[in-house]
C-alpha cells in the first residue's frame, strides 16, 4: 500500500468518522440524556481512551503551567464548539447543522485577514459569498424542513469557536505531542461543562443515566468521531498534506446528511441540496487558495 493511497484512505475514514457525530448524539437524546450530559459523556469517554493509549505508548503525563493555561483555553473553545453544535440538533436537522459547521475554514480565513492582516484575495471574498448564500438557502430550505434561526445561530457560533480554536492552536506554540495535547485539551474542557450544568438551569443539569444503550453510544462518541477521527486525520495530513486532507473533510457533512436522511428520516429538498453544495464549494475554494499561497512562499 503506497503512502498516498494510505493517506487518502485515512483522510476519508477520518471525515466519515467525524460525520457520525449526529448518530451518537441523537441516539443518546432518545435515551433521555440532555445536551450537556451527552457532550460531557463524549469528552469523558475520549479522555479515558486517550489516557489508555498514552499509558500503552509509555507517554508521560507531565505538563508545564504554561501548557496548562494554553490547553485549558483551547479545550474550553473546542468544548464550546461541540456544545453549541449539539444544542443545534434540538432546533434543526443534524445533517444541515453539520454542513453549516463546515463554514469554519472560511471563518479562519476571515479571522486571519482581520486580526493578522492577511491579504483579502478574490478567492476568499468569493468563498465568503458562496458560504453565506448557501446558509441563506439552508435557512429557507422549505416549509416542511426543520430549520430555525436559533439553530443556525448556534451552528454559526460552533463554527466560529472552532475557527478561533484552530487559529489559537497555530499561534499558541504548544510543545506537546499531538496525543498529549489532545488528552489535556479534552480533559480541561470537562470543567466548563460541569460549570454550565450548574448555571444553565435545571434542564441542563448533568444526568447519570446508565443502561446498555447509553454506555454503547457514549463509547461510540468518544471513540469514533473523536479519537479515531483525530488519529486518522493527523496521519493523513502527514502522508498526503493538509490540503488534500482538508478537501476530503468535505465528506464530514455529507456523512451527517446521509445519516440524518436514512436513519432519522430528515427531509432533503432541492434548496437544501444547493445550499450544501455552495458551502462545500466555498470550503474547497478556500483550501485551494491556501495551498496556492503556501506554494508561492516556498
Amino acid at each position: 500500500m503506497t503512502s498516498k493511497f494510505k493517506g487518502t484512505f485515512l483522510g476519508i475514514t477520518a471525515a466519515i468518522c467525524y460525520g457520525t457525530n449526529p448518530l451518537g448524539a441523537l441516539s443518546l437524546y432518545h435515551e433521555g440524556l440532555n445536551t450537556v450530559s451527552t457532550v460531557f459523556l463524549r469528552y469523558f469517554t475520549a479522555v479515558l481512551i486517550l489516557g489508555t493509549i498514552m499509558v500503552a505508548k509509555g507517554e508521560n503525563f507531565i505538563i508545564t503551567k504554561s501548557d496548562i493555561r494554553k490547553t485549558t483555553l483551547l479545550g474550553t473553545m473546542f468544548g464550546l464548539s461541540s456544545l453549541t453544535l449539539y444544542y443545534s440538533f434540538n432546533f434543526m436537522d443534524s445533517g444541515l447543522a453539520s454542513t453549516i459547521l463546515f463554514c469554519y475554514p472560511v471563518m479562519v480565513s476571515v479571522i486571519m485577514t482581520i486580526w493578522f492582516k492577511e491579504k483579502i484575495t478574490k478567492n476568499i471574498f468569493f468563498s465568503l459569498v458562496l458560504s453565506l448564500t448557501g446558509i441563506i438557502l439552508l435557512s429557507k430550505g422549505g416549509a416542511n424542513s426543520s430549520v430555525s434561526t436559533i439553530g443556525i445561530i448556534l451552528v454559526l457560533l460552533s463554527s466560529l469557536t472552532y475557527a478561533i480554536y484552530i487559529v489559537l492552536v497555530n499561534k499558541a506554540k504548544i510543545q506537546l505531542s499531538v496525543l498529549k495535547f489532545t488528552f489535556f485539551a479534552t480533559l480541561f474542557s470537562l470543567p466548563a461543562f460541569i460549570i454550565f450544568s450548574f448555571i444553565g438551569g435545571e434542564e441542563n443539569h448533568l444526568q447519570f443515566i446508565f443502561n446498555a444503550k447509553v454506555c454503547f453510544w457514549g463509547f461510540f462518541l468518544g471513540l469514533v468521531p473523536t479519537v479515531l477521527s483525530l488519529i486518522c486525520m493527523n496521519t493523513a495530513i502527514k502522508l498526503v498534506g493538509s490540503t488534500p486532507a482538508a478537501i476530503m473533510g468535505s465528506l464530514e457533512p455529507v456523512t451527517a446528511v446521509l445519516i440524518g436522511i436514512f436513519i432519522f428520516n430528515e427531509l432533503f429538498t432541492a434548496k437544501l441540496f444547493f445550499g450544501i453544495l455552495l458551502i462545500l464549494l466555498s470550503v474547497i475554494l478556500i483550501v485551494k487558495n491556501q495551498n496556492a499561497t503556501v506554494k508561492k512562499k516556498s
